[in-house]
């Protein structure tokens, strides 16, 4: 055990770099200005070359273990789109937007994506893959994400991770069915906001909302057993009437500390 946490505590030995290729901060921070939650858009299409590029775009944000347990639902279908606004409540950011797109977290994703890793890994040419790297998705990833029947493995490994947690730093999860949920759902959330960024930067507007019947959700997108809606995000333009007010932020000081 201890020589694949390797790669947690040692720097490896690799053969890549890669410079930094883009540095404004002013043109980042407009972008974050400008992204506002739209509760009511025009009849204006999004044309398909955005809703594809912006999806895109947001596969490229950080993930957990670049185990990529998201996945995107782009809601093509007036049927499914019906459905999709009802389960949204009929809400108005639902009910007028072009686009609808469910993003949802994929808990076990880490079964099919451990062994992309792996096969990615073994096709590099040019790259020199570290052996711990190797060893954690072969090992180490099975061992931290796999829970068992029902989640049966947690109750160990959480025994374990207190034992040793007494003498050193431990992770302490995910060590159950739902920690796993939680995993997966911070993953989906970080695409999330990429995902609105892109669009705000293609010049279309958003609405990320979890007010939402989550059972219909299933049942309109046919969500296989464990993977949990994490929100449904809108996309159109903004009317005139789209923006309810102007943005609220309270004292930095109750969310920012220095310790």
């Amino acid at each position: 055990m201890a020589e694949e946490m390797d790669i947690f505590s040692k720097v490896p030995e690799v053969n890549y770099t890669e410079p930094s290729s883009y540095e404004n901060a002013k043109e980042f921070e407009a972008l974050c200005e400008a992204r506002r939650s739209c509760r009511v858009y025009t009849d204006e299409e999004v044309p398909e070359e955005v809703m594809r590029k912006c999806l895109s775009l947001a596969l490229l944000a950080p993930n957990s273990s670049n185990l990529q347990s998201w996945q995107f639902f782009w809601v093509r279908t007036p049927e499914t789109k019906k459905k999709i606004v009802e389960a949204c409540l009929s809400q108005p950011a639902a009910r007028t937007a072009q686009e609808l797109i469910v993003a949802v977290a994929h808990p076990e994703m880490w079964r099919k994506t451990a062994p992309l890793m792996l096969k990615t890994f073994a096709e590099q040419k040019d790259v020199k893959v570290p052996k711990s790297a190797v060893d954690y998705y072969k090992k180490l990833v099975p061992l931290a994400y796999n829970q068992g029947p029902i989640g049966a493995f947690g109750v160990i490994k959480k025994t374990y991770m207190f034992v040793r947690g007494l003498s050193k730093p431990t992770p302490r999860g995910p060590a159950s069915i739902n920690d796993m949920k939680v995993w997966a759902h911070k993953t989906t959330a970080l695409a999330c906001q990429q995902l609105m960024l892109a669009f705000r930067a293609h010049g279309f507007d958003t609405c990320p909302m979890e007010g939402y019947d989550e059972t219909l959700i299933r049942k309109a997108i046919k969500l296989p057993h464990g993977a949990d809606p994490c929100m449904v995000i809108s996309v159109g333009k903004r009317a005139e009437n789209g923006i309810y007010g102007p943005r609220i932020r309270f004292d930095e000081s109750l969310f920012i500390h220095e310790v």
